[in-house]
């Protein structure tokens, strides 16, 4: 928010984004946005962040977390969280949520994948990831509160709270309150957005 309560966005690129070891050391990823800024892996209230997935394995544990994870490329994965039944995500599954506190094993369908992590502490906030499809020539407009767009791929135009952007792969819009966004595509546009209250 600005000085006089406003909503003002930030475009994030992709390009110089660092990467941190995985909390369990088993990977890395690289934090996209997280609130508050400087927070560390014990004490966000919301992170997002995107991973490279080489090989099967546990997840990291985060205490008093839900998590939500879409898969961005690859064949998938497969995850088993805790004693309930395992859930295969591709890309063009939903985005799957369930808590971090819990023991969770993941399982390769095929080669390397790369995902999408959306965490929020409970309790604190609530966050909800949804994927946006638009075919080219398509424009879409809608309302948020704060909010993170990842544009995935496709070219196109995104405008948020006054900020007009190109964003290129992998690039993210942040709004931290109300906002009106508007997505133009030129070619075929794959994004998420992450609302959180």
């Amino acid at each position: 928010m600005s000085r006089d309560g406003a909503t003002t966005a930030r475009h994030l690129p992709a390009l110089g984004r660092a990467a941190r070891p995985w909390k369990n050391g088993g990977g890395e990823s690289a934090d996209v946005a997280l609130a508050p800024e400087g927070a560390g892996l014990e004490d966000f209230d919301w992170r997002v962040s995107i991973a490279r997935v080489d090989g099967d394995g546990p997840f990291s544990l985060f205490p008093g977390v839900e998590r939500t994870l879409a898969v961005l490329s690859g064949e998938g994965l497969r995850l088993a969280v805790g004693e309930a039944p395992p859930v295969e995500l591709t890309p063009g599954s939903a985005p799957h949520r369930f808590p971090a506190d819990v023991a969770t094993d993941c399982r390769l369908l095929g080669g390397a994948v790369t995902d999408l992590n959306v965490m929020a502490r409970r309790g604190r906030v609530e966050a909800r990831l949804k994927r946006l499809r638009l075919e080219a020539g398509v424009a879409e407009t809608f309302e948020t509160g704060p909010a993170l767009l990842l544009w995935v791929a496709g070219r196109g135009t995104v405008e948020a709270a006054g900020l007009s952007v190109v964003p290129a792969p992998l690039d993210a819009l942040r709004c931290d309150g109300p906002a009106r966004w508007r997505l133009r595509a030129d070619s075929p546009v794959l994004a998420f957005l992450a609302e959180f209250s």
